[in-house]
């Protein structure tokens, strides 16, 4: 229902401050030592609600659902965030975990760069001719997290009445499944007994990774901020204008081109000394980017156009049924612990934040295994989700 004729809040720099109070709030309240709160929150993330907050403020006029804002976010704070993020990219941990454990996050990846396709090809006679532009941003959701995400909502031109159900698609169904892990980690012992599984590696990886961050994690300095913030941005528009002198395709926007040649360079920069600014917490300044950047996608969407969310979170159901049937195939061929199905799985669909979070809970110490995981994602996930955009794109050739 909307409550103003027009938006409240029409200036860029209100509507940021607007939504910069709103994720500020969420991830305070989100760290609550109150009870109901922390049971709250724990069924419900903060960042469910960085999507929602946002989304109904549209609905009901407080903000618009399109804002030079939201233009300049997309284009300049998500690749600055991604760059950021990239810097962690303990690439040689990542491989110390065994070629179960990567080929357990591909088949995942696999499982969500076909089933986006089939399940689109099930549905589609009852979704708009543009619903594959829906397809690539959840396949950027679900291989890698939000930052893939609002690349591919960028690169594709998803509309708002497409991204909205989207938007329900992947928190309902990606959550749901999420509250499913956690339920089977009661069950990960007597898994791993029957499909004579190994989790040997796991805890000399987890090991490693604690004594790293312990060695190495330093108090920010305003030398460094100022480094961190120069190196993303200085990066970030560089690559932004080299990227709008290369072609385009329908999948192939010059925001594309910045993500793909942006996680590169991240990925590049990880093996370099510049890798040492993630020890004053680059990361967690390409985090709250990111959160920003998640709170203005919830803004261009509607809830009013929910109302087609019914085969949308079908569509979901089916695409997610054929990722979590082909990452349990592939734990039985080889042999792996739950808890890699686990990780592997979340890698993909929830990314850096929930992939930690899932791995606590099988393992309490082995969150820096679920997020190696989640980065694991974060640089392929670009790269795998313009695949099935073009396979999506090819798939709804054959009905319009």
């Amino acid at each position: 229902m909307i409550l103003f004729s027009s938006p409240l809040i029409q200036e860029p720099m209100a509507i940021f401050a607007y939504l910069a109070a709103v994720v500020g709030l969420l991830f305070i309240l989100g760290e609550s030592k109150i009870p109901s709160l922390q049971k709250f929150f724990h069924y419900a993330p903060p960042l469910i609600w960085v999507y929602f907050i946002p989304m109904i403020s549209t609905t009901v006029g407080i903000i618009p659902d399109s804002s030079a804002l939201y233009d300049f976010t997309s284009t300049y704070i998500l690749p600055v965030g991604l760059l950021l993020l990239l810097l962690s990219a303990n690439v040689p941990a990542t491989l110390k975990l065994g070629p179960k454990a990567i080929g357990m996050f591909l088949a995942g990846t696999f499982g969500v760069i076909i089933g986006g396709p089939i399940a689109l090809a099930l549905f589609q006679p009852l979704l708009p001719e543009e619903a594959w532009t829906g397809v690539a941003a959840l396949a950027g959701s679900w291989i890698g997290g939000s930052a893939n995400m609002a690349a591919l909502i960028e690169a594709t031109g998803t509309p708002k009445e497409i991204l909205s159900p989207i938007i329900v698609v992947d928190t309902v169904v990606g959550y749901s499944w999420m509250g499913i892990m956690i339920f089977l980690a009661g069950f990960q012992h007597k898994f791993n007994k029957w499909n004579k599984a190994d989790n040997s590696v796991i805890k000399k990886v987890n090991d490693d990774m604690s004594e790293i961050e312990r060695k190495n994690s330093r108090p920010i300095t305003v030398p460094h901020l100022a480094a961190i913030l120069g190196l993303g941005f200085g990066v970030a528009y560089v690559i932004r204008k080299f990227s709008e002198t290369l072609p385009e395709t329908s999948v192939l926007s010059a925001g594309t081109w910045t993500i793909m040649i942006i996680s590169a360079v991240g990925i590049i920069f990880s093996f370099t000394k510049v890798s040492n600014l993630e020890n004053y917490g680059a990361s967690k300044i390409g985090y709250a980017g990111i959160y920003l950047l998640l709170a203005t996608i919830g803004a261009k969407a509607d809830l009013m156009y929910v109302v087609d969310a019914p085969q949308y979170v079908l569509m979901g159901i089916v695409w997610l049924a054929i990722h979590v049937i082909i990452i349990f195939l592939a734990a039985r061929l080889l042999r792996a612990p739950l808890f890699f199905v686990a990780v592997g799985s979340q890698g993909n669909i929830g990314g850096t934040s929930s992939a930690p979070v899932v791995a606590s809970v099988f393992q309490p110490s082995l969150a820096p295994v679920g997020l190696l995981m989640g980065i694991l994602g974060n640089i392929v996930g670009t790269y795998a989700a313009v695949l099935c955009a073009y396979l999506a794109e090819w798939v709804s050739g054959f009905y319009f």
